[in-house]
């Protein structure tokens, strides 16, 4: 693996870059890009009266410690127009129509890296995990001293950065050092380029790394008391109560215990049409280990009941299953229909569920006087009355449990779909909801408006986008104010 390290000179500036010139030089300048602010198509880069071109080497030799010469200036530097041109929507192009539409910003597909991308926008909507890397004071390590856990937590840090300021971004750095974190991400195929890769892999090896950097939020309101050690296990953490009766010796007595979990996995059996039923299919199952009373192995039943709720429920669709014949991750093509809005109270301990029962109680409530009041159930319907700033909301946590959910009420917030037939090919797409009803898709540095209706087509069924990863939130309970409620009276 060639690596160099060169020095970029540009103007008055200079930086210290390390390439390795066995990815494409696009990911070269993608590195040049966040050192500067020079977007890549505005780069000249050049060594001894030689150019760079963007998709190949070619003459273009480097070697340890060698100038590249830099030419191209920042986008707002450049001179515009005193008059600005009236530009319709009709004649606008994706990027042009997304800044109009106040969309969010897309990603750059740096060769089959939809799985990332996907992903990133996906976790994206989820606001704490957002602040949290706001806050966060490390940096990107170099090679040579990768940190992993600290290098793509900074990265995912400076990537939202750079999305939040509305233009679609290569996502370069992340790229890189979850290269050479996970050399498995960085394979490829035989065109020379990288292979596709797992996207339920990818989420899950991130979410590990933030586990490990990002710390508790503490609210002063809360009286928390659990012993979690990180934002990624208070937020994205479940538990599970545990039983094991083995089927063979019924005076055998039942083992205890707790799990816990980050994800929760939809099996999809020949019976399973619905997301629920596929979740509760997987609570009890029938597993074969070594029994002490019969001293071989027997069967037992497992019961599993989760006894906390985390705030954002992740849930994989298992639609992968490894096939010897052409070795491949063979997919499931299933129809299996997911709600917008969730309800886990089943899945619960009756310790839980009863819980659960005051602020479900206090939904039924706000529900029954919408009935009541239809001319309010449709204001609230079409999004009149209070801006969302002006809304309130009760806490979604139990008070000594910060990051949990207290109603088993949730929302969809975030779809990771996959078209194709096997995971090592075709391609994933982030759906993400924006604001109230209002969907976007995801399609790498393509972000445009869908509908309600198009994200409960995503359910499977045929060659469409299926639905691989769902993030669910916690369903908020609006505060009504003393002139709300006479009013609904």
């Amino acid at each position: 693996m060639p690596q160099y390290k060169v020095k970029v000179k540009w103007g008055k500036e200079s930086y210290q870059v390390d390439v390795n010139t066995d990815e494409p030089p696009e990911l070269f300048k993608g590195q040049i890009f966040t050192l500067t602010g020079v977007l890549p198509e505005r780069q000249k880069v050049m060594i001894k009266g030689i150019t760079l071109k963007d998709d190949e080497w070619g003459n273009f030799k480097l070697k340890d410690n060698v100038t590249v010469l830099l030419m191209g200036s920042k986008e707002e530097d450049v001179p515009k127009e005193p008059v600005e041109k009236t530009v319709f929507v009709e004649d606008m192009n994706e990027s042009e129509l997304a800044t109009v539409l106040d969309l969010p910003a897309g990603l750059n597909n740096l060769g089959n890296t939809c799985y990332m991308n996907a992903t990133v926008q996906c976790l994206k909507t989820v606001p704490e995990l957002r602040e949290a890397l706001q806050t966060y004071q490390e940096v990107v390590t170099v090679p040579g001293g990768l940190m992993p856990a600290q290098s793509i937590t900074a990265a995912l840090k400076d990537l939202y950065t750079m999305m939040d300021k509305g233009r679609t971004v290569p996502p370069i750095v992340l790229l890189q050092v979850l290269h050479m974190a996970f050399p498995r991400f960085s394979e490829k195929n035989d065109q020379g380029l990288f292979a596709q890769q797992d996207a339920n892999e990818f989420w899950t090896e991130l979410v590990r790394m933030l586990q490990q950097k990002l710390p508790l939020k503490s609210i002063e309101t809360s009286s928390s008391q659990q012993n979690f050690k990180s934002l990624i296990d208070q937020y994205f953490g479940g538990a599970f109560d545990v039983e094991l009766k083995c089927d063979e010796a019924p005076d055998e007595p039942v083992t205890k215990s707790k799990e816990q979990f980050l994800q929760l996995s939809c099996f999809m059996s020949m019976e399973v049409r619905y997301m629920h039923s596929g979740l509760k299919s997987k609570m009890q199952e029938q597993i074969t280990k070594k029994s002490l009373s019969l001293d071989r192995d027997a069967v037992y039943t497992k019961t599993s009941k989760i006894s906390r709720l985390p705030a954002y429920l992740t849930i994989q669709f298992v639609r992968f299953f490894y096939k010897e014949k052409g070795a491949i991750n063979a997919k499931v093509l299933r129809d299996v229909k997911f709600p917008i809005e969730y309800d886990a109270y089943e899945l619960c301990t009756p310790e839980l569920q009863e819980k659960l029962t005051p602020v479900r109680s206090k939904f039924k409530e706000l529900e029954d006087a919408l009935v009541e009041n239809p001319a309010a159930k449709e204001k609230k319907s079409k999004g009149d009355g209070k801006t969302s700033e002006e809304t309130r909301y009760a806490p979604y946590w139990f008070e000594d449990d910060v990051g949990s959910n207290n109603s088993g009420y949730y929302t969809l917030q975030a779809v990771l779909t996959h078209k194709g037939r096997s995971s090592s090919s075709g391609h994933y797409v982030g759906w993400i909801r924006i604001a109230g009803n209002k969907w976007v898709k995801c399609d790498d540095d393509t972000v445009t408006p869908v509908t309600e209706e198009e994200i409960l087509k995503l359910s499977g069924g045929g060659d469409w986008h299926c639905a691989y990863v769902l993030l669910y939130g916690p369903r908020l309970l609006e505060i009504q104010d003393v002139t709300e409620k006479m009013q609904t009276d």
